[in-house]
């Protein structure tokens, strides 16, 4: 059964390397990660999977290197998804002027019509020529087949005007 890892430390060179090489030493892959550093630390989240015996024995392995390297690291078993419904994967694109609550109000929105979120990514910068705070964030949901997408988009884009977001819903291309 594949784990979740999470690891959280003071952002320095060779974070990535230390971790993923005692996940390589127990013969274990890294399926899916994300990674970033937030001001001065730098956080981690990977899917890691491999033969049972070899993921059993990860997790003491990590707790050492957090112990030693001075980071948080944190194990979790994956389990299966659950759920058989059909979901559709769309993506929401929303640009404003930078303020507290975009994203309680964005995930606010979607929860209470039962949307999950998938993915989010959020970032702050200054506008060109002007030097303004700017905020965006791009989501990828999970939108249950039956629910009215017109309807969706109408609420979304008059909650982008209560709010003055500039947003767009649309559905995930593939590439």
């Amino acid at each position: 059964m594949p784990i979740v890892i999470s690891a959280l430390g003071e952002d320095r060179p060779g974070i990535v390397d230390e971790l993923s090489r005692v996940i390589l030493d127990h013969n274990c892959n890294i399926e899916d990660s994300r990674m970033s550093v937030l001001g001065g630390v730098f956080a981690v989240i990977q899917l890691v999977n491999g033969e049972q015996a070899d993921i059993a024995q990860l997790p003491a392995a990590l707790q050492q290197l957090g112990e030693d390297k001075d980071l948080t690291i944190t194990t979790r078993d994956a389990g299966e998804r659950s759920g058989t419904e059909r979901l559709l994967p769309y993506e929401v694109t929303v640009v404003s002027l930078d303020h507290p609550g975009i994203v309680n109000n964005l995930s606010h929105f979607f929860a209470t019509r039962g949307i999950n979120i998938q993915k989010l990514d959020t970032a702050t910068y200054s506008a060109a020529h002007t030097a303004t705070p700017m905020f965006s964030v791009r989501i990828t949901l999970e939108i249950p087949a039956g629910q009215s997408l017109n309807e969706l988009r109408e609420d979304f884009y008059e909650l982008c005007d209560d709010l003055n977001l500039d947003g767009i819903i649309d559905a995930v291309r593939p590439d």
